[in-house]
């Protein structure tokens, strides 16, 4: 009970000097993960986790339902009428091509694993979570509407990989049973849970949406339960969608985009409690993946890791993302400073704990070492590079200002 005990200390302790330590980039993520090394570090750490549980597979998987969810719901409506055409270019087209570079850049460094597995992989290490480097969509000195695009874009491209990740780790466990995989059915199933999914999701969040305002205008309601009834939310679209064999984490994230236009009727304070349980979780998986970090870092990494996780936290978003706005605007400069600001973070890390949960211990395995090369590397590169980006903003502005 004592590591809990730090565990809380560690997390109060930050949010005293949260303002000044953002200077240094330190975010409660990284000072959880931190803290996560240091407390399951060794042979008698004290304080350990078991992955191998359903227990802890189904905490993992609320986790990520109550995250789509609340992603789905920040989502600024007015950005994407606004940014329409930047939001399609990345979420239409660098998306898709940015999971194909990863699934490539995979063949080419482990050309001796399986393809459902690279394609597993590629899922794992393309997500976005721009948690880590809050710095940087809060810095003023950069363009308010690449922040904005930004932002949209980390909210919307998880909701859109889950079910390809889904997909591919049913195609692995089924191919692990020794049977022949057969992958038309497998998409054919993976197809009828979207379907179940959108559907429990749509009926969930929209039902739940009409009815909450109709109370709130007729008086029936107060803030502090409505903020109870949005935490219900998502978990009902998980639920109901599994019951139907569909895919929890899509329900809940269509859950979210349909009962979105409600906060702007009762107020976005009534998704503050979900968005505090969600982070508060969240940084409880920043802590897991301190001993993951421990599982997989410290006994060394093969060149191959090393390489794919330098391109993936790179070339392989960057790339995309520079094809995909060819036409737009936007100088080279601001292109590819969205291509380059991609940092992996919870997503990441919560599809990398559900492939060691499904898969066969050197499949998962090795999903976990890649998945923590890379968001280590991320953490590092995004993290220094925030600063420095800031100051060229700064610089551009003060040039243009001044007439130079």
């Amino acid at each position: 009970m004592l590591a809990y005990t730090v565990i809380a200390g560690i997390l109060f302790t930050w949010a005293l000097l949260s303002h000044r330590l953002a200077r240094w980039s330190i975010t409660a993520p990284i000072a959880l993960m931190a803290a996560g090394i240091a407390l399951t570090y060794g042979d008698h750490p004290p304080l350990t986790f078991e992955f191998d549980n359903s227990a802890f597979e189904h905490a993992v998987e609320v986790v990520l339902a109550l995250l789509l969810f609340v992603d789905a719901t920040e989502v600024p409506g007015a950005v994407i009428r606004r940014e329409r055409n930047l939001t399609a270019r990345l979420l239409a087209v660098a998306l898709p091509l940015t999971l194909c570079a990863a699934f490539l850049a995979g063949f080419a460094c482990f050309p001796d694993q399986p393809a459902w597995l690279l394609a597993a992989l590629a899922t794992v290490v393309v997500p976005l979570d721009l948690a880590p480097t809050t710095a940087v969509v809060r810095d003023r000195r950069i363009p308010a509407r690449l922040r904005e695009v930004l932002n949209v874009e980390g909210g919307l491209n998880d909701g859109v990989i889950s079910p390809v990740f889904l997909l591919c780790i049913a195609i692995g466990v089924e191919s692990h049973s020794g049977g022949s995989t057969d992958y038309a059915e497998a998409l054919l199933e993976a197809v009828t849970a979207a379907g179940w999914a959108l559907a429990a999701g749509a009926a969930t969040g929209l039902t739940a949406g009409w009815t909450l305002r109709r109370s709130w205008e007729r008086g029936w309601t107060q803030a502090s339960a409505t903020r109870l009834a949005v935490l219900a939310v998502p978990i009902a679209a998980y639920t109901l969608s599994v019951a139907l064999g569909g895919n929890g984490f899509v329900a809940s994230f269509v859950a979210g985009v349909c009962f979105a236009p409600t906060l702007a009727r009762v107020g976005h304070s009534a998704v503050e409690m979900t968005d505090d349980v969600v982070t508060l979780l969240t940084l409880a998986l920043w802590f897991v993946f301190g001993q993951i970090v421990n599982n997989e870092f410290w006994d060394g990494f093969e060149a191959p890791v090393v390489l794919f996780a330098l391109l993936a936290v790179s070339l392989v978003r960057m790339l995309p993302v520079l094809l995909a706005l060819i036409g737009t605007p936007l100088s080279l400069g601001d292109r590819l400073f969205l291509g380059w600001m991609g940092p992996r973070g919870v997503t990441s890390i919560v599809f990398g704990l559900l492939a060691v949960v499904e898969l066969p211990d050197e499949r998962g395995g090795f999903i976990a070492q890649v998945m923590v090369m890379t968001v280590m590397l991320s953490i590092i590169l995004h993290g220094l590079s925030a600063e420095p980006l800031g100051r060229h903003y700064a610089r551009r502005t003060a040039a243009r200002d001044s007439g130079g």
